[in-house]
């Protein structure tokens, strides 16, 4: 009797064992499904993209093809996660060593709706299929309704380029094509017939080539000197002088502004544009589908030496084929000096036999447009490597 007692306790334990450790199996995800073989290191930091980016250094040349014909970038990691203030440039840094070649390796997930915006929290997973490198979203686990058409980046989306820098300079350009200045509004008149206008005057203005709602804010800027394509000397844009800022009061023909902000005088005939920025910036970096060959003809700061982030305007626009996302190599030209080394036979002053050697051009940096017009375009200056200035030349990365 006691060992059928043993055996039916023995018997009793074993069972309450099994339903223990069986009970977290049925809780468990199931396990993902085994991915191709991926290369690097996962980036789990604070870092965003672009600090990740210029950690790794810049990438050595190669003269080799890479396999499946994109070239990561040094030590591209198997995933990263998208942090606030990243770019869809720096994130592209990071898995490629030429970022324009990011529509290459960006696989779309149909199943997932507007699969090109990215979102902070959102994963993108470096993988092999069929031997080429690709880049799977995976989205993050915060929840979002996306419209099914827009034309500029839904709130909170990761941009292609600093959305701060082209701000600033789409606000208070500096730099105005011809295609601007022409359906621009103008100032008309002033109250109580004033010659200049400053703080708290009241202007009037035409020219609006849609419905002037009230409330809206305008800069208003003096169109200056013309700005001309170094290559053939034809007038392609003015320089633009901001004056100050007004809101509409009052809507009709003409309209009614009050000055709220006033840096230098207003006179009748200047210009009116809108202080929000018009540039979508959901565009992706591309090379360029053709041969291109130009050149810097204007920073928006007005200042002699380049650097990153900087708003620069070139001598290439729409009928050349560029778009907003098409990205260019900036080149130093090579400066010429005498080799006075090589005397020969004579004695004296080499440097009045010496002979003029034209050194390589070397490339500076690279630049990505962010607007077109049609003889010239403005961009930003997404890598400085040294000094960058005006003349400077944009070609085919």
């Amino acid at each position: 009797m006691q060992g059928h007692r043993l055996i039916a306790l023995s018997l009793t334990i074993a069972l309450a064992a099994g339903c223990r450790s069986e009970r977290p199996m049925e809780s468990q995800a199931p396990l993902a499904t085994p991915e191709p073989a991926v290369v690097g290191a996962p980036v789990g930091d604070d870092r965003t993209a672009m600090e990740a980016a210029v950690d790794a250094g810049p990438a050595a040349p190669s003269s080799e093809a890479p396999a499946g014909g994109i070239a990561l970038a040094p030590n591209a990691p198997d995933s990263y996660v998208v942090k606030r203030g990243d770019t869809l440039w720096g994130i592209a840094k990071v898995f490629l060593r030429d970022p324009w070649y990011w529509p290459e390796i960006w696989q779309v997930n149909p199943q997932v709706q507007n699969p090109h915006l990215i979102y902070p929290g959102d994963t993108l997973r470096l993988v092999y299929i069929e031997g080429k490198p690709q880049i799977l979203l995976q989205r993050g686990d915060s929840a979002r309704v996306m419209p099914r058409i827009r034309s500029e980046p839904l709130e909170g989306a990761v941009t292609t380029i600093p959305y701060a820098a082209v701000a600033a300079f789409m606000s208070k350009p500096t730099v105005l094509s011809k295609e601007e200045i022409k359906v621009a509004p103008y100032v008309v008149a002033a109250r109580d017939s004033h010659v200049v206008m400053a703080d708290d005057d009241t202007l009037y203005a035409r020219g609006f080539t849609s419905p002037v709602e009230l409330g809206t804010h305008y800069n208003v800027v003096r169109i200056g000197d013309p700005l001309r394509d170094p290559d053939d000397n034809r007038i392609v844009g003015y320089d633009g002088i901001y004056n100050g800022a007004g809101r509409v009061t009052r809507v009709g023909d003409p309209a009614t502004l009050i000055m709220t902000d006033s840096v230098r005088e207003t006179e009748t005939g200047d210009k009116l544009f809108a202080s929000g920025v018009e540039v979508p910036l959901d565009f992706v970096p591309t090379p360029p589908k053709s041969k291109i060959s130009g050149r810097i003809m204007a920073v928006s700061d007005g200042v002699t030496v380049i650097g990153q982030y900087q708003v620069v305007v070139i001598n290439r626009g729409a009928q050349d084929g560029l778009v907003p996302g098409t990205v260019l190599a900036v080149f130093q030209n090579g400066d010429t000096i005498r080799d006075t080394q090589n005397k020969g036979f004579l004695r004296g002053d080499s440097r009045l036999i010496a002979a003029s050697v034209r050194l390589p051009d070397e490339r500076t940096g690279t630049f990505m447009v962010f607007k077109t017009f049609d003889r010239m375009s403005y961009g930003l200056i997404m890598e400085a490597k040294n000094i960058i200035r005006v003349a400077d030349r944009v070609e085919n990365p």
